[in-house]
């Protein structure tokens, strides 16, 4: 299948994309909102609730603002690289733990997107009140894996 043909086919059949999917398909995290689907030996990720996307979507916008001097970014709406782009779900996830989770330190694996953000939202008040200095602090700190060396 050619790339054309699998955007088209991709964007048809996933109509409510996951916020997270790099995050998700990478395994550094799950999502009790979060279904996958295959299309030509390749893997995607959908959310399962409108209201569960949008508070995804919205927490992403707002790592994302937060998050520009520590990704040395000038703008809210650039397209990002994949790395940064993983600094800002992973990194962000991490850091939304630790700042709900001081005591414990930062998992390697998030168990549930959803379940955080919403956990963030009760005790917080909104997602714009998360005390960013401690996820922009695992924004920084998230390391993707290695670059490779290449073959010899």
């Amino acid at each position: 299948m050619d790339s054309e043909a699998f955007r088209d086919t991709y964007r048809a059949m996933n109509e409510r994309f996951c916020a997270y999917e790099k995050a998700i398909l990478t395994n550094n995290c799950a999502c009790s909102r979060a279904e996958r689907f295959c299309i030509a030996e390749r893997e995607g990720v959908h959310c399962n609730a409108d209201t569960a996307q949008a508070l995804c979507l919205e927490a992403l916008d707002t790592l994302r603002h937060q998050a520009r001097f520590a990704l040395k970014a000038t703008h809210d709406n650039a397209v990002l690289p994949h790395n940064k782009a993983m600094r800002i779900q992973v990194g962000g996830l991490r850091g939304i733990h630790v700042a709900l989770h001081p005591e414990v330190p930062p998992p390697g694996r998030i168990a549930d997107v959803h379940g955080l953000l919403v956990q963030a939202c009760e005790r917080f008040g909104s997602l714009a009140a998360l005390p960013f200095q401690v996820v922009i602090q695992q924004i920084a700190a998230y390391q993707g894996r290695p670059k490779s060396r290449g073959r010899r």
